[in-house]
């Protein structure tokens, strides 16, 4: 980081990708707002970083907690006034918070379920880039990043997540053309399989397979959290000032290796 410490907000940042971006803002020396409605949570891991030499010191890094509910405008609304009010003028949106869902067909997934998985994802991405990108395109500066997930590229199992994180890469889009000349930048993440808590569990559940993951990779592994959070860093730096609207797959390389399963899958070495 060049310059003085950007005020960053990173909602859902208590766990997983969220927690990743929290880690790699304070690193990179940010003044970091960890927005989740885990309020505990996000407490815990503020003390924590907070602990860590040269947070809260020269550096001008800090950390701090606050409550937002992305499925409730009121909420998020609050929470953007108070770290205006608090804090200070925000310099990057980071939106991570979200929800998953099971894998069941449409005959067993109810409205209900559908309807939240919708209003976090996709609705609540919205309202947060609202309330904290309004201000941005106001003062004329700004940079947000929204996580989608390949699930909003391709078919899967995921009647409600998957339209939603393609509705999340199409809100980017639109935003980046809407508040691009008012100083605002707008990109999405999204992410492959990835390490975090969410995706251990669905292993643990036998909803996911390891193994046909790991086949999935270009790479031949799964993608760590900290590699989005690196991804996340850079589209909301100034190395890529120029860039806008764009949708940047962080996925060990599945939307190019799934296509081979039918030639027999990729030349792995011997």
């Amino acid at each position: 980081m060049s310059g003085a410490a950007r005020i960053v907000v990173v909602t859902g940042g208590a766990s997983g990708i969220g927690e990743a971006c929290v880690r790699r803002f304070v690193q990179d020396g940010e003044r970091v707002v960890i927005a989740d409605r885990n309020l505990v949570g996000a407490q815990a891991l503020a003390d924590e970083l907070s602990r860590l030499p040269g947070v809260m010191g020269e550096s001008g890094a800090s950390v701090e907690a606050i409550a937002i509910d992305l499925g409730d405008e009121a909420s998020v609304a609050a929470a953007a006034r108070d770290v205006e009010a608090r804090v200070g003028p925000v310099q990057v949106l980071v939106n991570c918070a979200g929800v998953l869902q099971r894998t069941l067909p449409p005959e067993e997934l109810t409205l209900k379920e559908w309807d939240i998985v919708a209003r976090i994802d996709l609705r609540g991405t919205y309202v947060s880039c609202a309330a904290f990108g309004v201000p941005m395109a106001a003062r004329g500066h700004g940079a947000i990043v929204n996580i989608a997930s390949v699930a909003g590229m391709r078919s899967g199992p995921l009647h409600a997540y998957g339209p939603a994180k393609a509705g999340v890469i199409s809100i980017g889009e639109s935003l980046a053309a809407e508040w691009g000349p008012k100083g605002v930048r707008v990109n999405t993440v999204s992410p492959g399989y990835t390490l975090t808590p969410a995706l251990k569990k669905g292993m643990a559940l036998g909803t996911l397979d390891h193994d046909l993951m790991i086949g999935s990779s270009a790479i031949g592994r799964l993608v760590r959290a900290d590699e989005i959070a690196a991804a996340v860093a850079f589209l909301a730096g100034d190395e890529a000032s120029a860039i806008t609207g764009v949708n940047l797959p962080v996925d060990g390389g599945y939307l190019v290796a799934t296509p081979w399963a039918g030639y027999g899958g990729l030349r792995r070495p011997a």
